[in-house]
């Protein structure tokens, strides 16, 4: 590390995000101006489990390139620390997005989901499960044709084939499905309740479950006898609208979506 305020050949501009094992900054090419976001990972703080996650997100970035995937254009490391040079994305993160605009148009709910779905057909190719979908790491990047979502932050990440299943507990409570919550062993199943989660909050303006700790928020979805929309909302969404995100949002891994029922249901057909 040169000093403070540079990373190689990058200078630091603003603190963008800080987790327990990473912190992600604004940056500046030194010598072509160009802006990034500088992802740096504190490999002392990683445990053997993080690493496979860590080393997961770096073949996996490094090997697409597609728009609604945060682009990787480069890694190094220096002083203990792996460092990602990453696109950067202006317009904020749909968390933001949601807290400025509130509940969107069903529209554009169907758009944002096609994005998603566009993104998450590229990890299924590859056997990757995200496992920390939420509003937070769906970054936006404004183009001519409208809002862009690039799903991004990809360290609880790991490859999961066909058949297998993980026990690993991590993500975001208000976005983790139940069978984590509940230290059950789960498969790729849990990104498309992370999914439904996104497009419940999209809808409405917040998420479909809350509880003061993980036990209550699992209690209130077990409780659940139906999705608690807004009444207002609900009787201007499509049947379709309403029924896949029922679907995404089961508590039975068993019964929920898959994601190639999720690609190719009803509501995401109509255009």
């Amino acid at each position: 590390m040169d000093n403070d305020d540079t990373i190689g050949d990058y200078t630091l501009r603003e603190k963008l995000g800080e987790g327990p094992y990473s912190t992600v900054w604004r940056a500046i090419h030194r010598i072509t101006g160009e802006v990034v976001a500088l992802k740096k990972v504190f490999l002392s703080k990683l445990n053997r489990k993080l690493r496979v996650s860590l080393d997961c997100e770096l073949n996996f970035l490094s090997s697409v390139n597609h728009p609604n995937i945060i682009r990787l254009f480069n890694f190094f490391q220096v002083d203990g620390c792996i460092i990602l040079v990453l696109e950067f994305c202006a317009d904020g993160n749909l968390a933001s997005y949601i807290r400025q605009h509130g509940n969107v148009q069903e529209q554009i709910a169907r758009e944002f989901m096609h994005q998603l779905g566009a993104g998450l057909e590229i990890l299924n190719s590859h056997h990757i499960i995200h496992r920390d979908l939420k509003p937070e790491n769906i970054l936006l990047s404004s183009q001519e044709s409208g809002t862009l979502l690039k799903i991004a932050d990809f360290g609880l990440s790991r490859i999961l084939y066909r058949g297998e299943y993980a026990e690993t507990v991590c993500g975001s409570a208000l976005y983790m499905a139940p069978e984590v919550l509940q230290f059950q062993r789960y498969d790729e199943k849990v990104d498309m309740w992370s999914i439904g989660a996104i497009f419940f909050e999209l809808l409405n303006g917040f998420p479909p479950f809350h509880g003061r700790t993980n036990v209550q928020l699992l209690q209130n979805i077990k409780r659940s006898t139906s999705l608690p929309f807004s009444q207002l909302i609900l009787r201007r969404l499509n049947p379709d609208c309403v029924d896949m995100c029922s679907r995404l949002l089961s508590i039975n891994p068993v019964d929920r979506l898959s994601f190639e029922e999720f690609y190719h249901h009803r509501f995401l057909m109509r255009r």
